[in-house]
C-alpha cells in the first residue's frame, strides 16, 4: 500500500457522491445519492417502482439522455461523471440491461468478441485482439455454466430472443468481459426461477478480490440466491434506509409503505 493511503483513507473502488440526475430538460430524478461499492461486495438496491432504480443505473453507465446535475461518480479514484459509457466500460464498469436491444446483423458472437477487444486495446494501449482460440474455450465455458444455448452464439444479439435468453445472454457478457464493478438493473424481472437461480449464479462466480456488484431490484427474491452484503433503500430518488440482508427480509414482508415519506410522521 502506498504510505499515503492509510487504511483511514482507503477509498472504495466505486464511490458516488451526493449524486442527481435529472432527464434532459426534465425533473430531477435521482436526489441526491451517495454510495461506496467495493471489491468483493455485493450490494443491493431496493425500491418501489418509478422510485429512479434505473435513472441511477443509466447515470452510472453514462447515458447521454440522462444529465448529472450535481455530484460526482469516481471508479478507482477517477471522476468519470463526464466520461462516455465506452470510457466508462474500458475503466470495468458493466450495466446489465432490464430491457436489453436487439441488434439484427450483429451475432452474438461477433459482438461479444468486439467488446473483449476494446476492452482490451484500451487497456494496452494498442490493438491487443485476444486470440480465437482463446476466446472460443472461454465462450463455451461461460454458455455452458449459464445454459445458454449453443445455437444462440450464430444468432443476431437479443433479436427473437425470449426475456430469459436476453438476460441469460447479458449475464453471458459481464462473465467474458469481467468487469470490476457489475450493475445489474432488475435483471431478474420476468424470469422463471431455473433462469433466475443461472443469472444469481454468474452474479455469485462474478464477485470476488477483482470485482464488486450492485444489483437493483424491486422484489427481494434475486436475493434468496446473491445473499447481498449491505441493501440500500431506494423511494423517490434518494437512499431512506441501509441495513444488511435482514433489511430486504422486512421489505418483502411489509413492503415500501414505511419508508415512503407519505407515512413518517403521518397517518399510518
Amino acid at each position: 500500500m502506498h504510505p499515503s493511503k492509510g487504511a483511514l483513507t482507503h477509498m472504495a473502488l466505486l464511490e458516488i457522491k451526493n449524486l442527481h440526475v435529472a432527464l434532459e430538460d426534465g425533473p430531477e430524478i435521482v436526489k441526491g445519492v451517495d454510495l461506496a461499492v467495493d471489491l468483493n461486495e455485493k450490494h443491493a438496491i431496493m425500491g418501489p417502482n418509478g422510485s429512479g432504480k434505473s435513472t441511477l443505473a443509466y447515470a452510472l453507465m453514462g447515458h447521454p439522455a440522462y444529465e448529472i446535475t450535481e455530484g460526482q461518480i469516481l471508479l478507482d479514484g477517477e471522476d468519470v461523471t463526464e466520461l462516455g459509457a465506452d470510457e466508462r466500460a474500458q475503466r470495468g464498469l458493466f450495466l446489465a440491461f432490464q430491457y436489453p436491444h436487439a441488434i439484427p446483423g450483429v451475432t452474438v458472437t461477433s459482438f461479444l468478441r468486439s467488446a473483449i477487444n476494446a476492452i482490451r486495446k484500451a487497456r494496452a494501449g494498442e490493438d491487443d485482439p485476444i486470440p480465437i482460440p482463446e476466446f472460443r474455450t472461454a465462450l463455451l465455458a461461460a454458455m455452458e455454466d449459464l445454459k445458454v444455448p449453443r445455437e444462440l452464439a450464430s444468432r443476431y444479439l437479443n433479436d427473437g430472443f425470449s426475456g430469459g435468453e436476453k438476460k441469460r445472454v447479458e449475464i453471458l457478457q459481464m462473465a467474458l468481459l469481467k468487469p470490476r464493478i457489475a450493475v445489474l438493473d432488475e435483471t431478474d424481472s420476468g424470469l422463471d426461477i431455473d433462469a433466475l437461480r443461472i443469472v444469481a449464479n454468474g452474479v455469485n462466480a462474478l464477485v470476488g478480490p477483482e470485482t464488486g456488484a450492485l444489483v437493483i431490484t424491486h422484489y427481494q427474491r434475486i436475493l434468496n440466491y446473491v445473499t447481498p452484503d449491505f441493501v440500500h433503500v431506494f423511494v423517490d430518488g434518494r437512499i431512506v434506509a441501509e441495513g444488511g440482508p435482514e433489511l430486504a427480509h422486512r421489505l418483502e414482508a411489509e413492503g415500501y409503505e414505511a419508508f415512503t415519506p407519505a407515512t413518517v410522521g403521518g397517518d399510518a
